[in-house]
Formats: structure tokens, C-alpha cells, sequence
């Protein structure tokens, strides 16, 4: 039988996990859980406001040390974004399946039931 590949963006890693929990009943062949960022670059801030030691705009406002320029660019850099304390926001965690051809369509199902993004 062949295999059908699914990329399916959760807005938090618990989110993923309860839904790869839930895959584990179908004929996965693969699967894995993903945290991505449009910048590239790690989820660690070297910022410490309370020292006032702040490398760039883009790591105390996002947390992403190796891409200051963009991330300093980002809505969410000048506090009127709608988005929240620290990090990126949105659908940052990517979901990979790869199911046999016959479980497809559930495993569409059961992630578009818990909220994912196909």
C-alpha cells in the first residue's frame, strides 16, 4: 500500500502531542513534532530587562538572538501586536504524519477535529 504525507500547524506542543496520541491507532509510518520560526534561528532570548542587558529589539521583544534585524521588523516588536508575552505566536508547531494511503482521510480528521491546520 503507499504512503500519504500530512503537515498539520498546532498553536502549542501539547496541542500536537494529544493529536500524535490519538494517530497512534492509525498506520503511521512516521511521524514527528516540529517547533518552526519565519527567521530561522533558536527560541532562546539572551535579553535580561531587569539588568538592562538587551542585545537587540528583536531579542527582547520575539526571542530570536540570531535574526535581530527581522525579528526588531516584526509586528510583535513594537507591543501593539495582539500577540502576547515573549515568543512567536500563531501556529508555530508543524506536525508531520505519514500514513498508509488507507488511513488518510481519519488521520485528516482527527487532526482537523483537535484544531489543526491542514
Amino acid at each position: 500500500m503507499s504512503e500519504k504525507n500530512i503537515l498539520a500547524y498546532f498553536k502549542s506542543p501539547e496541542e500536537a502531542e494529544s493529536v500524535s496520541r490519538k494517530l497512534q491507532s492509525l498506520r503511521v509510518v512516521d511521524m514527528s513534532i516540529d517547533r518552526f520560526s519565519r527567521y530561522g534561528g533558536g527560541f532562546t532570548s539572551h535579553a535580561d530587562p531587569a539588568s538592562g542587558l538587551i542585545s537587540s529589539l528583536g531579542t527582547a521583544a520575539a526571542g530570536y538572538p540570531d535574526a535581530g534585524v527581522m525579528a526588531a521588523a516584526d509586528p510583535s516588536a513594537s507591543g501593539m501586536s495582539h500577540g502576547g508575552s515573549g515568543g512567536p505566536t500563531g501556529r508555530d508547531i508543524l506536525l508531520t504524519v505519514v500514513v498508509d494511503e488507507g488511513s488518510f482521510h481519519q488521520a485528516l480528521s482527527i487532526i482537523e477535529e483537535a484544531g489543526g491546520v491542514i
